[in-house]
């Protein structure tokens, strides 16, 4: 008996044990089988559906399940579908055996046998047994029985599901389910139309136009309808039938003027109706808003709906008012201002206990923040970030530095509230935000003494928040003088007295707090050394407070403080000009890499380079960002070299191109004054493999071709070469990165055929290759561009990429303008120098970007066709 199985089962106190039972078991049931025992059959049935839901194998036990099918008895057939649906699924082939049986019983006199085969069928139902026994079903919906016909809709919602292309078969008879007054029917025929649906087209339609009146009707029958003990939950008659029936109306109603004017009428109805202090009334009524917001309407519906999730907001059940939250974030595509009018209970969400509720409220909130209501919001919930949680202060902060950086309509307003960020939670700022906290400063040159101050006083006061004390230490470093004599003082400020000592002694805290990491210090030893400038008074103090790094185990800090010493020490006549206050900041060069519209690998420019206030080569358009999409790992991360202090100094990356291996680098003359200026002043023997501080520490012989200072030269790798006098090169090398002479490059015979690397309907490119004589791996490219359109572009920018194994170097393009019809071509040069030459071919991908008619255009294409032996 399988009550005897069950609770030998159940004894046992052991997996072992449990499994040596169910062999046994399993062995019983298989002697029974092989004897073909008809009266256990049933029970040996039975007991091998519990052994699968233990979950042991019962695969030899699927045979029975047919045998028991095809037998003439209710009992046995029973049993025998039980084990079909729990013992056999789609995928198998055996079920295609019981197809004639089921076939058989949709066909039975007894309409119990007929409801066993519908449920077999609507669980386990393959494409092909829904085509075969499609008909039958199909049939069966217009069974007389409402259960037969309840169960035939479930088991049409698995056919179509499974073959679509029978759905057009079924719209009739879902149609005339929607008349029926039996709700388990008229429940599972609303579900099937919805269904029908999704899948057909013209299904859509026809319900549309034939039944969206029926559906309204039907709702409107079952609110108004009176009190029915059969159907009524919580004193609503049969809310499941309302949710199906509002489903089905979105479904008709999306996209649909006239339908949806069918049924505004009903759904205000439901939503001013349902009473909202039940679970069940509730879940009405968020339906219903969700068919608000879905089918076309003119608002007055949008507006009612827009309340209904406000008193939702107000509701102790967080899964509601998390719903809630969650529907009015899709709402503020449709009518922000009617969700406007919830502003102040979403902002108490924002406050809420529950981290999921606050979450959302702020993700919320920030789709509502506007021009108008910024100020209010900011300062609610800087307010709020004083007493949240550690673990939401993150999001909150993120959230708030992005509105105030998006909004900011005054730099005094933006200053203001990122420092309360600063000050309440500066160590969840991240890195990006405070730097363009300081690029806004220093574009505001008239609140350089207003925000030194502001800083110095938040410093005083919250010095445990890392990113306040950099921006404070930078601050102080670069405008020190104007702390100490109340430069720029406005209205709003209260009078402060500031010391020399006073500024030292802040940059001193930085540098010496024990919470502080490697950047802070950093950025104190710099903010140290431009003090020394500013207030000579105190230069024996600070150069003190500097020394004391000159043993620290971090080698960064005690290569800048040697350094620093020694500037201090040697070269006075050299600091105040080293030293001098940074010039203004490109606020678009730093959006626009933030934004990742400027590349992090490679990168060209058209057109003639735009000076910068410092100098530095900026190109005339931003580039496109890195066309093969390169991970981090592709570009070489910084290293700590001697060149790290005179990057930090100048504002500006340092990359520096290692020197040949085995260069002669001769003793330095008394008359180099950038390295006298770096305090390198002995001779060096010959170095191979040169570090970036051997290069700042070592000049070059006449055969090097220059030390190239990438990032002073040009912030986008332009090349082209210059040349200086040669008792001026050490100056030309800081402010121009060109050495002394240019770069010689000789072009050997052979030749190698032009490739067409790219052409469409309105663009040819062509590509003409040359080689360097004794540099097999180096291949010169000059590419030509031709317009065959009769438009002309302009802003034309061309970029390429490469993968690791090759290093490119594009020149500047003759033009940023491609004339019209061939009259005329753009020609631009690159350098290609494959490092496994002989091993593997030249591959780029290439982009190319313009405007014609005021339209940008962007083609790219992968060039894998190039000749050999390149």
């Amino acid at each position: 008996m399988i009550g005897d199985m069950i609770r030998a089962i159940r004894a046992c106190k052991t997996a072992a044990e449990e499994r040596a039972v169910v062999r046994k078991e399993c062995a019983a049931i298989r002697s029974s089988i092989n004897e073909d025992d008809q009266d256990y059959r049933h029970r040996n049935l039975a007991k091998l559906m519990f052994i699968q839901m233990l979950g042991y194998p019962t695969h030899f036990g699927q045979m029975e399940c047919l045998k028991l099918i095809a037998s003439a008895g209710f009992p046995e057939k029973r049993i025998g579908y039980l084990g079909l649906m729990l013992l056999l699924d789609e995928r198998q082939e055996v079920l295609m055996l019981v197809t004639n049986s089921l076939k058989q019983d949709l066909n039975y006199s007894n309409q119990y046998i007929v409801g066993l085969a519908l449920c077999a069928l609507g669980n386990i139902c393959s494409a092909e047994m829904a085509r075969d026994l499609a008909p039958e079903v199909e049939r069966l919906l217009q069974f007389r029985d409402p259960n037969i016909r309840k169960k035939a809709a479930l088991c049409s919602i698995r056919i179509i599901k499974k073959v679509p292309d029978l759905a057009e078969n079924f719209i009739n008879c879902a149609a005339s389910l929607l008349k029926e007054k039996h709700h388990g029917v008229l429940i599972t025929g609303v579900q099937l139309c919805a269904d029908l649906c999704k899948v057909s087209s013209e299904a859509l339609e026809y319900f549309r136009k034939k039944c969206t009146e029926g559906l309204v009707r039907t709702l409107r029958d079952i609110v108004n309808s009176p009190y029915s003990p059969e159907y009524d939950i919580s004193g609503i008659t049969d809310p499941y039938l309302h949710i199906r029936l509002l489903k089905l109306l979105r479904i008709l109603g999306q996209g649909d003027a006239d339908a949806s004017d069918r049924m505004t009428d009903i759904l205000a109805q439901v939503a001013t109706k349902t009473e909202s202090n039940k679970n069940a009334g509730n879940a009405i009524l968020y339906e219903c808003v969700e068919t608000i917001m879905s089918i076309e309407d003119d608002g007055g519906l949008r507006v009612l709906a827009i309340n209904i999730l406000g008193k939702f907001l107000s509701n102790r059940d967080n899964n509601i008012r998390y719903v809630a939250l969650n529907m009015l974030m899709r709402a503020t595509t449709l009518d922000a201002q009617a969700v406007q009018r919830h502003r102040a209970t979403i902002l108490d969400c924002v406050k809420d206990s529950d981290a999921s509720i606050r979450k959302r409220a702020l993700d919320l909130l920030y789709l509502l923040v506007n021009d108008n209501n910024v100020k209010p919001l900011i300062k609610e919930l800087i307010e709020y970030l004083e007493v949240s949680d550690q673990e939401f202060k993150g999001d909150l902060t993120a959230k708030i530095c992005s509105l105030v950086e998006k909004f900011s309509s005054e730099k005094i307003w933006y200053i203001d509230q990122m420092l309360k960020v600063l000050s309440e939670a500066g160590n969840f700022v991240k890195d990006e935000v405070w730097h363009a906290l300081i690029v806004v400063i220093s574009n505001a040159s008239d609140l350089h003494g207003y925000t030194v101050r502001a800083l110095y006083r938040a410093f005083l006061t919250s010095t445990e928040q890392e990113t306040l004390v950099r921006v404070a230490v930078w601050c102080i470093g670069e405008y020190g003088d104007m702390l100490v004599n109340n430069v720029g003082m406005l209205d709003i400020e209260d009078p402060i007295t500031v010391t020399e000592c006073d500024a030292v002694d802040a940059v001193e805290v930085a540098i010496k707090r024990h919470t502080s990491d490697l950047t802070t210090k950093a950025m104190a030893l710099i903010a140290l050394l431009k003090l020394s400038s500013r207030f000579p008074s105190y230069s024996e103090r600070i150069k003190g407070i500097i020394v004391q790094n000159k043993g620290n185990v971090v080698l960064e800090l005690q290569q800048r403080s040697i350094e620093f010493n020694r500037i201090l020490q040697k070269h006075q006549k050299f600091r105040s000009a080293l030293v001098e206050r940074m010039p203004v900041l490109d606020e678009a060069t730093f959006s626009g890499r933030r934004a990742g519209s400027l590349p992090t690998a490679i990168s060209t420019s058209s057109g003639a380079p735009s000076n910068l206030p410092n100098g530095i080569a900026k190109p005339a358009t931003a580039p496109i960002p890195d066309l093969l999409d390169l991970s981090s790992d592709d570009v070489p991360a910084p290293s700590s070299s001697g060149g790290d202090f005179l990057q930090d100094l100048l504002g500006v990356d340092l990359s520096p191109t290692p020197a040949p291996s085995g260069a002669d680098m001769p003793p330095k003359a008394s008359t180099d004054v950038l390295l006298d200026l770096l305090s390198i002043g002995m001779p060096l023997p010959v170095q191979t493999g040169l570090s970036a501080s051997d290069i700042l520490s070592s000049s070059q012989d006449d055969k090097a071709p220059f030390v190239n200072f990438n990032g002073l030269a040009s912030l986008s790798s332009l090349s082209a070469n210059a040349t200086s006098p040669a008792n001026a090169a050490p100056m030309m090398d800081l402010l121009d990165g060109r050495g002394p002479g240019p770069q010689k490059s000789e072009e050997n015979g052979q030749a190698y055929p032009s490739l067409v690397a790219y052409e469409s309907s309105s663009l040819r490119v062509m590509f003409n290759f040359s080689k360097q004589r004794g540099s097999p791996q180096t291949t010169l490219i000059q590419a030509t561009f031709t317009n065959l359109s009769s438009n002309v572009y302009n802003d034309f920018l061309f970029q390429a990429a490469v993968p690791k194994f090759l290093q490119l170097h594009l020149d500047p393009a003759s033009s940023n303008t491609l004339p019209a019809s061939g009259d005329g071509s753009i020609t631009q040069n690159l350098k290609v120098t494959n490092s496994q030459h002989g091993k593997k071919s030249l591959v780029m991908r290439v982009r190319i970007a313009y405007k014609t008619n005021n339209k940008d255009v962007l083609e790219e294409r992968q060039i894998n066709n190039f000749p050999q032996n390149l």
